[in-house]
């Protein structure tokens, strides 16, 4: 019988689960879905944009594995920044990272729906919305093992996607097949075609892309052996990174040229069905709505426990502490869903911007995610700790790091229309935050003195 812990969850995540938690949770609709657009926008360069944005990443997981096993908990980042910068920065990046998930969530949803009309026009998208949420968040109800089966799955599928593309198309490059080539790059008005500018621009949508990585952090709590399981998956990101993103992305530069992609319409799906394989698009179209399932069925795992932590310490409602018998936290598992299906108002007033939108959005709570981590592992370091899994170039790394992740918020206003929407949500965001946060302090100073009186 597994003993629950000192946060009331069941560790129930074996090694295997997590593995493939850290995979998968690298690898989703940004990538399958938004990689087309943005080599439509940027050209064969957008390779730059991923290798930059993956080095950011890679430091962001390592400054989270030392801070796992300096103290494996479930509340991930939230705890840390409450412990090493203060109770008002656990806030604000907890419900930032809520944010991050609810937008998310949004985006996977609507893309859900897309592609589900690609094979049912007449059945109504928003409905193809609410089922999906309906079937992620019953398997989030059930059991933490129930989720973590099914996102073994789900990443098995994806990172066997990846993998037939990525020897199909290194087969293609090596012998020419069509018109695959190294020339792609630099013969279709050269490797930035549309300026580097443009390139810069796309960090945004990389760095969603990249969004979820942190997400093994928050098995910590739930993961039995933390300290022996975790640095193996974090460690795994490395080559994740450098052989599903960027080579994904060098090699659809390389097998059609960048002209041939377009927005709207998944790069991988672009290649097949120039190879004329009737069945490709199909096949896509399954891996594409299995990736986007897997990251509404990561955000409501994730968010629920970010929640209950957060509620534990009267920072978000009170209900959202609830934990089932079944050692679910329910009520913020519930408050999240309720968030996504109020969401799809967006698709429903702006169909054809809602997943830009809504991704960048959603990307400002994965920048401040990234931040809070990097500069939490900093003021450890600062402590005087000495971990066995050291963040490397530290604290060098993590000033370049931070540099980079403002160097992406300081580029949107500069973007496209969407980007520039959710950069000026900035300073509404910073208010609702702050306001919240004077809520909760006043509301702890009239605590002890009603107890008083």
């Amino acid at each position: 019988m597994r003993t629950q812990t000192d946060d009331g969850y069941l560790p129930a995540l074996g090694n295997r689960q997590i593995q493939m938690i850290a995979i998968g949770g690298a690898i989703g609709v940004g990538l399958f879905l938004g990689a087309g657009g943005r080599l439509a926008a940027a050209g064969p360069a957008l390779v730059l944009s991923y290798a930059a944005a993956g080095v950011a990443a890679f430091f962001v997981m390592r400054a989270l594995g030392e801070l796992v096993l300096y103290r494996p908990v479930s509340g991930s980042f939230v705890e840390y920044a409450g412990e090493f910068i203060g109770p008002w920065a656990a806030f604000a990046s907890g419900w930032m990272y809520w944010i991050n998930w609810a937008f998310t969530g949004i985006a996977e949803l609507t893309a859900i729906a897309a592609y589900v009309h690609y094979w049912a026009p007449a059945f109504p998208q928003w409905l193809t919305a609410v089922l999906a949420l309906t079937v992620v968040m019953t398997v989030n109800l059930l059991s933490v093992r129930l989720f973590g089966e099914l996102e073994f799955w789900f990443a098995m599928l994806k990172v066997l996607a990846i993998s037939v593309f990525l020897v199909v198309g290194l087969v293609l490059v090596v012998f020419a097949v069509g018109q695959a080539g190294p020339h792609n790059l630099v013969s279709h008005g050269g490797f930035f075609p549309t300026g580097f500018p443009l390139v810069l621009m796309s960090l945004q949508s990389v760095v969603f892309a990249y969004a979820s990585i942190e997400l093994v952090g928050i098995t910590a709590g739930e993961t039995a052996r933390p300290r022996e399981v975790m640095p193996k998956a974090i460690n795994g990101v490395v080559w994740r990174i450098a052989i599903f993103y960027v080579g994904s992305v060098l090699l659809l530069g390389m097998v059609l040229p960048w002209t041939s992609y377009e927005a709207g319409t998944s790069p991988f799906v672009t290649v097949f069905s120039g190879m004329g394989v009737p069945w490709a698009a199909d096949a896509m179209n399954l891996v594409v709505i299995t990736a986007a399932l897997s990251s509404c069925n990561s955000g409501l795992y994730a968010t629920g426990r970010i929640l209950r932590s957060m509620a534990m310490k009267r920072e978000a409602p009170r209900f959202a502490g609830a934990l089932s018998s079944r050692h679910v936290p329910i009520g913020g598992i519930v408050f999240t869903a309720a968030m996504f299906l109020a969401g799809l108002v967006l698709f429903y007033f702006m169909p054809e911007r809602a997943f830009n939108i809504a991704t960048a959005v959603a990307s400002l709570g994965v920048i401040t995610t990234w931040g809070v981590l990097v500069y939490c592992q900093l003021r450890l370091r600062r402590t005087g700790h000495r971990s066995d899994f050291p963040m490397p170039g530290t604290p060098w790394t993590n000033w370049l790091t931070l540099a980079f992740l403002a160097l992406v918020v300081l580029l949107m206003p500069f973007a496209d229309a969407d980007q520039r929407l959710a950069f000026y949500l900035v300073p509404c965001l910073f208010v609702a935050i702050a306001v919240g946060w004077w809520r909760r302090t006043v509301y702890r100073r009239r605590v002890p003195a009603q107890a008083e009186a």
